[in-house]
Formats: structure tokens, sequence, C-alpha cells
């Protein structure tokens, strides 16, 4: 078999390259990621679940088999400008297709320009014209949660306990667990579809929305769950977390054209009027004309597209971003966020006293 690779995009524009790491023929949405993120990075993120990822910067080479946790929860493939053999070896142990010797400033141009669109990875020699049929005969994944959110719930517990969080764990990020336990918060991880009851026996202090891959209208049975515990105990959303929060208190969300995934996401506050450089990864935003009927409230904006990156209830100590917070960049640190949460979840204990 020939190592020459394509790339196949659903309106017909096939963009060639090289194989790297497995050769299995791969049909799934194509998105860009403009971040100086590491390939593992990449890889990991559940956010990225189902996607061919075109990297428009070089990646770390490193890969690390000890920390690489579920490798087949994170992105589907990858689509590099450069062979890099440490990858190389990585990907093919772990059956994951990568394409290199692509210009993928081009290709994320594309995207740009056209929008998010599925395609094909599969061996040269295969036409164009079959590619395609096999292509759009391919059904598409949906409710992405279901294949990575954990199946059984678990505690990350702390010593000397001071609050105790419920995660309800789209995705089960290290980063948001470690903002909890790092402030003595002993962290509850649901699967995404525990019950308001089930949770409501466990006596948490603060409920945590996280974030995950998908489009959020997946996920309706989610909505009476929010709208319960947001009456009950202060919230706090992140990313898809922040879309469902809205979804359930009667705004809508639609797919964009090609996303924000990147770090520096411009992102003004609108009480401080501070500009925030931000870590995005998300297809899907909150239509901000969805709001005039609903409690809620925009408290953040993207300065490129106007789109809403923060939300708050106007009557429950509830608060979502669109962006990751957990995510520490040398540019900006959004910890101050959890800082937030945990003085409401105060507030809230203090005045049931």
């Amino acid at each position: 078999m020939s190592d020459n690779r394509k790339l196949v995009l659903a309106d017909g524009t096939v963009f060639l390259g090289k194989s790297l790491g497995s050769d299995k023929e791969l049909v799934c949405e194509v998105v860009f990621q403009t971040a100086k993120t590491g390939y593992q990075d990449v890889l990991t993120d559940p956010d990225n679940y189902n996607q061919i990822v075109v990297m428009t910067h070089l990646g770390s080479d490193y890969a690390n088999n000890q920390d690489a946790g579920d490798i087949l929860q994170g992105a589907s493939a990858l689509i590099v400008a450069e062979h890099c053999k440490f990858l190389d070896a990585f990907l093919k142990e772990k059956d994951i297709p990568a394409l290199y010797g692509v210009n993928t400033e081009v290709l994320a141009e594309k995207i740009r320009k056209d929008g998010v669109m599925y395609g094909i990875l599969s061996d040269a020699d295969v036409p164009d014209e079959d590619a395609l049929i096999r292509l759009t005969s391919t059904p598409y994944v949906t409710n992405h949660v279901r294949q990575v959110s954990p199946k059984k719930p678990y505690t990350v517990a702390v010593a000397n306990k001071k609050f105790t969080i419920a995660l309800i764990a789209f995705t089960a990020k290290k980063g948001i667990i470690n903002e909890f336990t790092t402030r003595g918060c002993e962290v509850i991880v649901l699967p995404y579809n525990t019950s308001a009851e089930e949770i409501e026996v466990l006596q948490p202090d603060g409920i945590m929305l996280s974030s995950g891959p998908g489009d959020p209208v997946d996920l309706p049975e989610l909505f009476p769950v929010i709208r319960t515990l947001q009456a009950k105990y202060p919230l706090f959303g992140i990313c898809l977390g922040h879309q469902l929060f809205a979804l359930a208190n009667g705004a809508s969300t639609s797919k964009m054209k090609y996303g924000h995934r990147g770090e520096a996401i411009l992102v003004k506050d609108i009480a401080t009027e501070k500009i925030l450089a931000t870590f995005q990864n998300h297809g899907y935003h909150v239509d901000a004309d969805s709001l005039e009927d609903t409690n809620l409230e925009m408290t953040q904006y993207a300065i490129d597209d106007g789109s809403i990156e923060g939300l708050r209830h106007k009557k429950y100590p509830a608060f979502t971003v669109q962006y990751h917070p957990e995510v520490h960049s040398e540019l900006q640190n959004f910890n101050y966020l959890f800082d937030q949460f945990l003085e409401a979840i105060e507030m809230a204990k203090t005045s049931h006293i």
C-alpha cells in the first residue's frame, strides 16, 4: 500500500499528503486548531471527539503513553504540515490516522471561508468520486457526550474538605477537577445522564457543568435537570455546560461557521470593560437574540463576532462562560472564576443558616 493519502472534503475539494500513523479510512468533521498546543493535548481532549483536527501550528512532538489517558476519546485524526517520527509511532500504536505534507494554512483558510464540513481520509489511489460516495454514505455520529462521559460516578477526595462539588462530566477533564481540589473541595464526578434526584441525595454544595463535544441540542434530557439544580445550588458551567445552561433557560444555540478553536481569542467583559485573551474549543454558540424573553443576561462577548461568551441568571447564583478558564496560559489566568463560584457557595450557605 502506498504511503500517499488524501483528504476529500464534502464539497469535493482534495488535499494530497503522506500517511502518518494508522492507514485506516475515516470520515469525520474537519476543523482547524490555531492554538500552539501539543499533539497529545489535541489527541486526548474529548472536546475534539469525532473530529479531524487540522493543526495550523507545529505541535510538540512529545507523546507520553503514561499520561495519554483514553486516547481514543480525543481527536479521531490529525492533519499536520510536517512529519514527526515520535508522533508517527504514537499514532500507529493507537490506530489513529493522520496526514502530513499538507499546507495546513490553506486548508484552514478553506474551512474559514466555506465553513466546517465533513471529510474522508483515504488512500490517494481511491478515485475521488468513490471517496465522496463513501463520505456521504457514512452515518454521522450524534450525541458525542454519550461516548466520552464517565460511565460510573467517582469521588476525588481532599483533606480538610471545604465544599463538595457535583461535577456533571460531559467530559471528565483533570483541569477542572484540579481547580477544585487545590481549593480544598471534594469533587464527585458524575455521568452526564445523572438525574437531579440522584444528585440531590449527594448533598453537594455546588453544581459544575463541564465542557464537552458535540451539539448541545442532542441532550434535551439535561434541560429539566439543570432547571431543577440551578434553583437549589450555586451553578457554574463551561463551554458545552454554558450552552446547555442557556438551552435549559429558554435560549437557543446554533452551529458556528468554523467555530472558535484556539488561544488568545479576545473576549470583552461587560461589567469591567476588560479585554480577556481566552482559550476556546467549540463549534456551537448561544444565539444572542434568544435571550430576550429569558432570565439570562450576557456578561461577556467575543470581540471578533459578538458571540456570547458569558451568561448570568437574573434570579439564581448561576453563571457560565463559553471559554476554558481551567486552561492556564501565559497570556491570562482565569481561575478567579472558580474563586467566584466558591464565594457564591459560601454566600448561599451563609444565607441558609
